[in-house]
């Protein structure tokens, strides 16, 4: 199989990318095929067209979540990785498939060695006998034998060898799930944190403009009352407190179950929501460490699975040709047999004979008239390979796409929350000047509260912003194949 190169990486990206075309390539090369693969196009572009990111080291991704530098974050994480539900599951999966590799493993190596032993009783009783010289002699006869045959196939064809790359290429594969399952569920522990955070900020938000609602509401009511304004004014505010009384008990039910649902996502859906301290603080997003698009295939563990499935279904493909070939099996055979019969000269008495005997053989079997069989076995298991290839293609192109736009999308919301910034803290200016000015008796109540309500309002653009922009870098730290750390696994799929 060929892979066409793209151009040239940037420096923080080009040694993973290097080393994520070399485990592609050789997970293809290891399974030794006889009907070429078919071209799989893994062609990615030179860099991104989002903004650069900031040079980092490359360990940065591992353990992402330390970036933001929020402790508690961090324990959720490490919480959620150790005894979450999906992280348990991802584990059992995965040792599943290391003991159906022992087993695979074992079959392949160990012979087929069967101990059979048998017993057996006759009793004879002679009913006639006549002539001379007879022999025969009634009475019990006792018959015990074991016996151990070893069945060994010679892989002069490399047929063993073949499907020992595929039993190792599938269990790669359930490693590299096992590492995407628990990156996934790294940045949702993430993703809930932020969002319960900015549940948090909002509710703050929407308890101070219920507070201003009902402060307007109360000098439109007194004003009517006094004949100095309409009452179609009174009424109008009290909508407009219903309406902020509401936002704060819809806030206060949504964090609520952003908590719970935290919880349950870290593996303690059954603790108080006292146990979950959430602030109601939003800091700034850390930077994103510069990448390269090749590096995507050595950093994303779903590419990284795409490519041990398809050089196991190679192997798979590789084996079922190697099925057409005769096949040599060695075939020694240990036996042990003793006899117990009545003895011909005393009666009464017995004979007891004990025998061993051990033989060689070969067995040579050619699959003569299965060759219809194993011919649409392989142009199946071909349909496969070419499956496998489409899905790793379809695989890195994902992959690239949600890269690129994660990037795109995180620096719009950067721009969104620093244009956001700017105008909340001219909002503040304009609220600290009206209240200075009520304070000196230059304006009334009621223009104060609208100018902290109109700030109040652009703090809570600014909160949704800073809450999606830090949902968007959890986002794009797991585009670029953040939360594990590839360095930890052999680079050969088939060396697991």
């Amino acid at each position: 199989m060929r892979f066409a190169k793209a151009g040239p990486a940037g420096r923080s990206g080009s040694p993973l990318r290097a080393r994520g075309a070399a485990l592609v390539a050789t997970a293809i090369a290891l399974s030794g095929c006889v009907t070429p693969v078919p071209k799989v196009d893994a062609r990615l572009p030179a860099a991104y067209e989002a903004p650069a990111g900031t040079p980092l080291a490359a360990e940065t991704l591992d353990q992402w979540w330390t970036s933001f530098d929020d402790p508690v974050l961090n324990e959720l994480v490490t919480t959620a990785l150790a005894q979450a539900p999906d992280a348990r599951l991802a584990a059992a999966r995965l040792e599943e498939a290391r003991a159906v590799r022992l087993g695979q493993v074992r079959q392949l190596y160990i012979p087929s060695t069967p101990l059979t032993g048998s017993a057996q009783r006759t009793d004879t009783d002679i009913i006639d006998q006549s002539g001379s010289g007879g022999f025969t002699q009634g009475g019990v006869s006792k018959t015990y034998s074991a016996n151990f045959d070893v069945s060994w196939e010679l892989d002069l064809i490399g047929r063993r060898r073949a499907a020992r790359k595929v039993v190792d290429n599938d269990l790669a594969a359930a490693r590299f799930a096992y590492e995407g399952a628990r990156a996934a569920l790294a940045a949702n522990v993430a993703q809930s944190y932020f969002e319960a955070r900015g549940y948090a900020v909002q509710l703050e938000d929407a308890r101070q403009n219920a507070r201003i609602a009902q402060g307007l509401h109360d000098v439109a009511a007194e004003k009517g009352r006094r004949g100095l304004s309409a009452t179609s004014e009174g009424e109008r505010t009290a909508a407009d407190l219903a309406q902020a009384q509401a936002q704060v008990a819809q806030l206060e039910a949504q964090l609520q179950a952003a908590r719970r649902s935290l919880l349950i996502l870290v593996g303690k859906g059954v603790d108080p929501l006292a146990s979950l301290p959430v602030e109601p603080v939003l800091a700034q997003a850390p930077p994103i460490p510069a990448a390269a698009p090749g590096a995507l295939l050595a950093r994303r563990p779903d590419v990284r699975e795409a490519a041990a499935r398809l050089a196991s279904a190679s192997g798979n493909l590789n084996v079922n040709e190697l099925a057409l070939f005769p096949t040599i099996n060695l075939a020694p055979s240990v036996g042990l047999t003793k006899s117990i019969s009545p003895s011909f000269l005393q009666t009464g008495e017995t004979t007891s004979t004990t025998s061993s005997a051990w033989t060689l053989g070969a067995n040579l079997s050619v699959p003569v008239l299965n060759i219809p069989k194993l011919l649409s076995d392989i142009k199946a298991q071909g349909a496969r390979v070419e499956q496998a290839a489409i899905t790793y293609e379809q695989t890195v192109q994902q992959a690239f796409g949600e890269a690129e736009n994660a990037l795109v999308q995180l620096d719009a919301d950067q721009r969104r929350v620093a244009l956001l910034a700017a105008g909340e803290r001219r909002a503040a200016v304009a609220y600290e000047a009206s209240r200075k000015g009520y304070a000196a008796g230059l304006t009334d109540l009621t223009t104060a509260l609208q100018a902290e309500q109109s700030w109040r309002g652009a703090r809570t653009a600014l909160t949704g912003a800073q809450t999606q922009a830090l949902q968007r870098a959890v986002q794009t730290y797991k585009a670029l194949g953040g939360g594990w750390s590839p360095q930890s696994l052999p680079q050969k799929p088939s060396a697991q």
